[in-house]
């Protein structure tokens, strides 16, 4: 089922690629609001988690490492030319793959798959550093 007006309508990915083409100021308005929010909810979180320039000068600091020719203060302030703006690209690219699966109609929607490929690939990584530390197989596969 699939919201025929209003605000979900203009939000939800189209039907088809037909529906883009019969209505493009809806796959026009999808794309704008897809890419805008994985952009914003990307600096979001680099703020959240501890990953913004003043944490990662912090952590720099306290493991002794520098940038040559900056300061603390001025290592932040390069930092923040790169930070931000990597990880608003990221969640650019992100909403990109999203948008680019609902488009060509794969089966579930392409947050869905991108969610769900996170997961499986977070479970494989525990179950190698579990093996590893149990000296079992993990040492045959890496």
């Amino acid at each position: 089922s699939y919201p025929i007006g209003g605000l979900c309508y203009y939000l939800s990915p189209p039907e088809s690629v037909g529906h883009i083409l019969t209505d493009p100021i809806h796959a026009i308005l999808y794309i704008v609001f897809m890419l805008g929010s994985c952009a914003f909810f990307s600096k979001t979180w680099i703020d959240v988690s501890g990953s913004s320039a003043k944490d990662v000068a912090k952590q720099l600091k306290e493991q002794h490492m520098v940038m040559r020719g900056h300061r603390e203060n001025s290592m932040i302030h390069e930092l923040n030319r790169y930070i931000p703006t990597a990880a608003a690209f990221g969640g650019l690219c992100i909403g990109a793959l999203s948008v680019m699966a609902d488009f060509l109609g794969a089966i579930g929607s392409g947050t869905g798959i991108l969610l769900a490929v996170t997961i499986i690939y977070q479970y494989f990584e525990i179950f190698v550093k579990e093996q590893s530390e149990m000296g079992g197989m993990g040492t045959l596969l890496f």
